[in-house]
């Protein structure tokens, strides 16, 4: 144990004052960040160049139905040829041609777009919504229903789903599902990406011992076995350091971002609703027939939930699948980098160890879908994809026994790996000019010295 210990401090010492190690470790919660936080800044920016569109309605039946916003105008053409305007956009400054032609369905018309660039996303949208209103509207009317506009504002419903999770004991605690996927999501990827970052490390660091001849002074005095320990075991040490720092910055940086821009989305909000009550205020409309909006009670909803969650399981389960897993690959990288002499030979033997990882991060979408399904089960179960998919199921609840089962065959298999990778590496390490196969690698495995 004392070897092991000497090469774990050698090994994280060595590591955490790398350049490129504080560097990361540094610049990576402002990745983080930045990904949870522009998605919602870049969905709340509008944009405000004004796009004129010209309209030819052929059918004449739809005329100024589409309403104009701030910046998207509308122009109605009826003495030109569609031809010679399409032709013309350049020239006539407009952004796109709508052509409202009749169809063989006697209401829903035939609409064509022509522009000289692919028109965005909120053009598109607005000029679908509008029509479907207006068609939704013109066929409800077809069927001569008095006070139709009445009866549709009276029907309008917002309907909002609440999730409680309920205990054996029959305790109620605010859920939600997204937030709920969510850490599912950060879980398995943190973990898929670390496990490979660092076996691919550990791999390297023993190629270059292994060319540079230290480990021949190294092994002179530690024996192998302890010596692969020791590494993988400082390398975890470095790790679990780094993905602590790294939560922290994280979770401080977003929260900074995340309260900016959510002051800045309700600073817009707000003057949209005293803008919009200016509006119905000037054309008499009742305010206190319109419902009022429940911003606040939803955010109070989502922080509840947040905190509902089982931080207590998901933290300890996420350090005990992390340790065992990343323990359970490293010993295989060690096992692969022992074998071989440079870099470019480890791709036909580091692919069966890559393969269950990408396995696990392709079963962990379906996970996320239904954490209880037949597929996330046994991937949760079987010990070299139960490190990413548990994760995965974590956050939904998992029955006690299906943990201990997972937790259990993953030691067990961590073990008896540990003791053939270090079979493999008691002499692929002092090996030279053999040829790395499978095959050649369990006879390594067979030799009693």
């Amino acid at each position: 144990m004392k070897q092991i210990y000497l090469i774990l401090q050698r090994e994280f010492i060595t590591r955490v004052r790398k350049k490129s190690f504080i560097i990361m470790t540094l610049l990576t919660p402002i990745l983080f960040a930045a990904l949870m936080v522009l998605p919602s800044y870049f969905a709340s920016l509008e944009d405000t160049d004004t796009k004129s569109i010209a309209i030819i309605d052929n059918s004449g039946k739809y005329g100024n139905v589409i309403p104009q916003t701030d910046y998207i105008k509308f122009n109605y053409i009826t003495d030109t040829p569609i031809e010679k305007v399409k032709n013309s956009l350049e020239e006539s400054g407009y952004y796109a041609l709508l052509s409202i032609e009749n169809s063989s369905d006697s209401i829903a018309p035939k609409l064509t777009i022509y522009s000289l660039k692919q028109p965005s996303i909120d053009v598109i949208s607005h000029i679908e919504n509008s029509m479907e209103k207006e068609i939704e509207t013109r066929k409800l009317k077809s069927y001569n229903i008095e006070n139709l506009d009445k009866i549709l504002d009276d029907v309008k419903t917002d309907v909002k789903l609440r999730s409680i999770k309920v205990t054996k004991d029959g305790e109620e605690k605010e859920s939600n599902t997204l937030i709920t996927m969510g850490i599912a999501y950060i879980l398995s990827f943190l973990m898929y990406m670390m496990v490979l970052l660092m076996g691919n490390q550990i791999m390297q660091g023993v190629i270059e011992e292994k060319n540079n001849r230290v480990v021949e002074v190294i092994i002179s005095s530690v024996k192998p076995i302890n010596l692969m320990l020791g590494k993988i075991f400082g390398l975890a040490s470095v790790s679990l350091l780094q993905i602590f720092v790294w939560i922290v910055l994280t979770f401080g940086l977003a929260s900074i971002g995340i309260n900016l821009v959510t002051e800045k989305s309700q600073k817009a909000n707000i003057e949209q609703m005293q803008a919009s009550q200016k509006i119905m205020a000037d054309q008499g409309i009742n305010q206190a027939n319109i419902p009022s909006t429940t911003d606040e009670d939803q955010g109070d909803n989502f922080l509840t939930a947040l905190q509902n969650q089982n931080f207590t399981l998901i933290i300890g389960g996420f350090i005990f699948y992390f340790l065992a897993g990343f323990l359970l690959y490293a010993a295989l990288y060690a096992a692969v980098g022992s074998a071989v002499e440079n870099i470019t030979d480890t791709q036909q033997l580091v692919m069966p160890i890559t393969l269950p990882l990408i396995l696990s991060i392709i079963v962990m979408i379906s996970g996320i879908k239904s954490p209880d399904g037949p597929l996330a089960f046994w991937f949760s179960i079987i010990p070299f994809t139960s490190p990413v998919v548990m994760l995965t199921r974590l956050p939904f609840g998992v029955p006690t026994w299906q943990i201990a089962l997972s937790a259990s065959l993953l030691v067990v298999t961590f073990i008896v790996v540990t003791i053939f990778a270090a079979k493999i590496y008691r002499v692929g390490i002092l090996m030279y000019g053999k040829k790395y196969t499978w095959a050649e690698m369990w006879k390594w495995m067979r030799y009693k010295n």
